[in-house]
C-alpha cells in the first residue's frame, strides 16, 4: 500500500482540500485514488467485516449503486480488514442477501489511509469506530463529509441526496437550501454589491430568493 503525499499523522482532511492520493489492493484489484479522477467519488470507511451495521450498509450501499452511477458518481470503500477478509464478507452478503458488491473494498491493515485522512488518532492500533464518508469532486477536492459512531449506520438517501445538490451547487452560481432534493428551487447567491441591497424590491430579496432547479 502506498500514500501520497507523506503527510504528518492524522492530519484531518478539511473541505476544500484535495484528498490524498494512495495506491492500495482492493476487492476489484489494486486501485488508485487518481484513477477516479474525472469523476465524483463517495469514499467510505467501515469499522469492520462482518459486522451488523456494515452489512445493513453495505447491501443497501450496493443495492443503491446504479443510482450513484446515474448520477457520475464512483463509490469505494475502505477498512481495516484484510483483502480476503473482504472477499468472505462479500460472499456472505451475497449468500444471505443476493446481492452483489460491485465496488471496491480495500484493505487498510496499517492505517496508513485512515491516517492520511485524519481518521482515526495517530496512537490508534485499530480503527473500530471509524465509519466516515467523502465526497470528492472530479478534481479530487473534498466538498462534504460525514461521520457516524460504531452504532448507527449511514443513511443511503441521504448520501444521494447529498451528491446531488454538491453537484448542483458546483459552478458557485446556486445553494441548495434545507432539505434540497433534485427538481427542488434552489436560492440564488446573495449579492455582496450595496447597490444591489438597496435596490432590491424587498428588504430580504438581496439575501434570500429562490431560482428553479434548472435541471
Amino acid at each position: 500500500m502506498n500514500v501520497t503525499p507523506d503527510l504528518p499523522a492524522c492530519s484531518p482532511l478539511r473541505l476544500g482540500e484535495e484528498a490524498p492520493d494512495f495506491t492500495a489492493r482492493s476487492t476489484r484489484g489494486v486501485v488508485s485514488l487518481s484513477d477516479y479522477r474525472g469523476r465524483w467519488l463517495a469514499l467510505f470507511s467501515h469499522p469492520a467485516d462482518f459486522t451488523p451495521v456494515c452489512t445493513s450498509e453495505f447491501v443497501a450501499i450496493a443495492r443503491a449503486s446504479d443510482r450513484f452511477s446515474a448520477m457520475g458518481c464512483e463509490l469505494m470503500a475502505v477498512s481495516v480488514d484484510s483483502l480476503f477478509s473482504h472477499l468472505a464478507w462479500i460472499r456472505a452478503i451475497k449468500d444471505r442477501f443476493d446481492v452483489t458488491v460491485e465496488f471496491p473494498i480495500i484493505e487498510d491493515p496499517t492505517l496508513q489511509i485512515a491516517r492520511a485522512y485524519g481518521m482515526v488518532g495517530a496512537n490508534a492500533v485499530d480503527a473500530s469506530a471509524v465509519r466516515a464518508t467523502y465526497f470528492l469532486d472530479p478534481e479530487g477536492i473534498l466538498r462534504a463529509s460525514t461521520w457516524y459512531p460504531l452504532s448507527v449506520g449511514r443513511s443511503v438517501e441521504e448520501m444521494l441526496r447529498l451528491v446531488a445538490a454538491l453537484q448542483r451547487v458546483h459552478d458557485g452560481t446556486t445553494l441548495a437550501p434545507e432539505g434540497w432534493r433534485p427538481g427542488d428551487d434552489l436560492l440564488a447567491v446573495p449579492s455582496q454589491d450595496i447597490d444591489d441591497v438597496l435596490a432590491a424590491p424587498d428588504g430580504t430579496d438581496w439575501f434570500y430568493t429562490l431560482v428553479r432547479d434548472p435541471r
